[in-house]
Parts: C-alpha cells; sequence; structure tokens
C-alpha cells in the first residue's frame, strides 16, 4: 500500500537539474509578474488565446478532437456543442474558467477535486460525475504488435476515498512546512493522484486542471497566458514516459518522484519561454522593427541569440538584427555572451541582479 509522504523535499537532496530549473522559472515568473502590471491590455490579449488552446490541448491528449474553429466558437459561448466530443470540450471551459476566476477562493479538498470532476464531465452525461469509480480500471497502452497491456495498475476502488484523503493530507502537512518549496510539491502530488486514478474517466484532464489550480495558488500563473496544456500535448511523449518512470515501483514506495517532476517544471519552463515570445511579438505590432527588436532583447529573461531573435521577429532581417545588437551592446543595454554560433546576448540589468 502506497504511503503518502512528502517529507523527502525538506531533505534537500534534490538533482542539481531540478533545483536549476525551479530558480530559472521563479525569475520568470517574477519579471512576467512587472511586466503583467505595466501591460494589463497585451496580457488580456494573451489570456484569451491560451484559454481556446487549454481547452484544445487538455482534450486533444486525451484523443478528443474537432476543428479549431469550432473549438473557439464552443470556448467563446458562441455555440452549443453538437455531439459527445464537443460537451466534453464545453465542460472542460466550464472547469477551466471557475478556476481562473475562483482559484484564490478555492481549498484543495475530497469536495472540490469532485467539483471540478462534475463541472468537467456533467455536461456530457457522466454516470459517475463528480464521483469517484466504483469499479478497479486499468491504465493500458498498446505495444508495436497491436496487443494491449496493463501499463499500470491504480489503487483499487474500495481503497480510492481513503487514498484521496491521505494524499491530501500529505499535501496540507508539506505546504505548511516553510522549508519545502511549493512548485516542487505541486508535481508530487499530481503524480500520486494520477497513480490512484479516482475516476471511471477524465483523470488526465482533471490533473491539469489541478494542476494550474495550485500552480495558481503558489503565485506561477502563467498557464493563464499560454497554454499549460498545449505544451504537455507538444511533447505528450516525454510526459508519458515520465510519467511511467515515476509511477514504478509506486504502490510499495519505492519509486521516485524525480523524472516526473524534471518533465513538469521543464513543461512549465516553456510556458514562460513562449510567454516571453508572445509578449514580445504582441508588444512589437505597435513598434518600429528596431525597437520591437531592442524590446524582444530587453524583455526576455534568459540571454537570446540572433537566430532566436530572427524566429520570433520573421519579418526582420538577419543584417537589421545583427545591427541592432551591435548598437545595444554599445550603449550598454545589452551584454554579448559567448562567440561566434554561442553568441547570445542579455538585458545588462538582469545580468547585474545575478
Amino acid at each position: 500500500m502506497h504511503i503518502f509522504d512528502y517529507s523527502f523535499l525538506d531533505e534537500g537532496l534534490l538533482p542539481a537539474e531540478i533545483v536549476n530549473l525551479t530558480s530559472t522559472i521563479a525569475a520568470f515568473n517574477a519579471i512576467s509578474g512587472t511586466r503583467k502590471d505595466n501591460n494589463k491590455n497585451i496580457y488580456t490579449e494573451l489570456e484569451k488565446i491560451a484559454r481556446v488552446q487549454s481547452v484544445k490541448g487538455s482534450n486533444a491528449i486525451e484523443g478528443i478532437i474537432t476543428t479549431d474553429a469550432r473549438i473557439k466558437e464552443i470556448v467563446d459561448g458562441n455555440s452549443a456543442p453538437l455531439n459527445h466530443s464537443e460537451r466534453e470540450i464545453a465542460g472542460y471551459r466550464d472547469a477551466l474558467d471557475e478556476i481562473h476566476t475562483s482559484h484564490m477562493q478555492m481549498s484543495f479538498s475530497e469536495n472540490l477535486i469532485l467539483h471540478i470532476h462534475e463541472v468537467m464531465t456533467s455536461i456530457a452525461g457522466y454516470d459517475l460525475s463528480g464521483k469517484y469509480k466504483e469499479e478497479d480500471n486499468l491504465i493500458l497502452e498498446i505495444d508495436e504488435n497491436g496487443r494491449r497491456k496493463v501499463r499500470f495498475t491504480p489503487t483499487p476502488a474500495a481503497e480510492t476515498k481513503d487514498a484521496m484523503e491521505q494524499m491530501i493530507l500529505a499535501y496540507m502537512e508539506a505546504r505548511d512546512n516553510p522549508r519545502v518549496n511549493k512548485l516542487l510539491l505541486i508535481p508530487c502530488v499530481i503524480l500520486d493522484f494520477l497513480c490512484i486514478h479516482p475516476f471511471s474517466d477524465g483523470n488526465g484532464r482533471v490533473s491539469r486542471l489541478l494542476s494550474l489550480l495550485l500552480l495558481y495558488k503558489s503565485g506561477y500563473d502563467v498557464g493563464k497566458y499560454v497554454s499549460f496544456e498545449e505544451q504537455i500535448n507538444e511533447s505528450k511523449d516525454y510526459y508519458y514516459s515520465a510519467l511511467e518512470d515515476s509511477s514504478e515501483g509506486w504502490h510499495t514506495n519505492e519509486n521516485s518522484y524525480f523524472e516526473f517532476m524534471k518533465n513538469f517544471l521543464s513543461t512549465l519552463y516553456k510556458c514562460y519561454k513562449e510567454l516571453d515570445k508572445r509578449f514580445s511579438t504582441v508588444n512589437g505590432k505597435r513598434l518600429s522593427k528596431t525597437e520591437r527588436i531592442e524590446q524582444t532583447v530587453l524583455n526576455s529573461v534568459l540571454p537570446v541569440s540572433k537566430a532566436e531573435i530572427c524566429d520570433i521577429l520573421q519579418d526582420v532581417s538577419p543584417t537589421t538584427v545583427e545591427s541592432v545588437l551591435g548598437k545595444m551592446v554599445k550603449t550598454g543595454s545589452v551584454v554579448k555572451l559567448g562567440q561566434a554560433r554561442a553568441t547570445k546576448y542579455v538585458n545588462a540589468k538582469y545580468l547585474k541582479k545575478e
């Protein structure tokens, strides 16, 4: 039987890769907060885009798809769902909207998790909407020969309620420990939720909604402006591989959370990188080419290369980018790092802070 215990997060024995990712994400988050305060209209525009992409991405992971046009119509409330897949999409929209607007008033609890599942599934007419599974379930995969095999056996139905109670109590204990990094706690809880697999259907989608909820409550709201779900969908093979690695030995408490933690943090890091890129692009619509290049570098938390700038500003020539970068180095607004193809540029004030 699995024992829910996150005390290892208090021991300081974390892989360097995870520690470095956490520090980088914290820096991104601080800069994003300042930008948001000063550019509310841009962030409102980004939020509208991300809302549609989140609904699309999370459902696509589960094979629930329709056209982009129909998703936008449903998410924007301009059309009622016409079939089962579209009802699934509308349900995710409703649950996501509730988390976006009310996360600060939500407490991580059994009742909340059941409520999120009910909101997400009621439109689609689930028999067990907002209720735990009544029969044991299996997580299956299909091998290269088309044969089904059991990838993981979740917690039995008869033990699900107790397991959920224990998971939430362990989370609350770790959350209230000032020595535990709350950002690292979130993927551990999400992994345990997925291993319990408390619902007959919808577990993956609920796990992504819970990820957003816990991130928002911990002060990391990038998922409102860049779809966390879309980033998972773009690298879902990596996601499932990390999930499989970290769930091995889970029932006997021999599993390691680190692979799933790395995947979760890497996905969050990608969200911040994408936010960096989208902010520069949207903000750049109001600027000249020179100003757009300057803002792309100055608004980037991490060093960027000429090639990365050209990728963001595809209507600006590499010659123009190189010329503007040279002038910025001379004025001291940016610092040039590395040589030749490895050359990157960083806002001088960020370098000084480090």
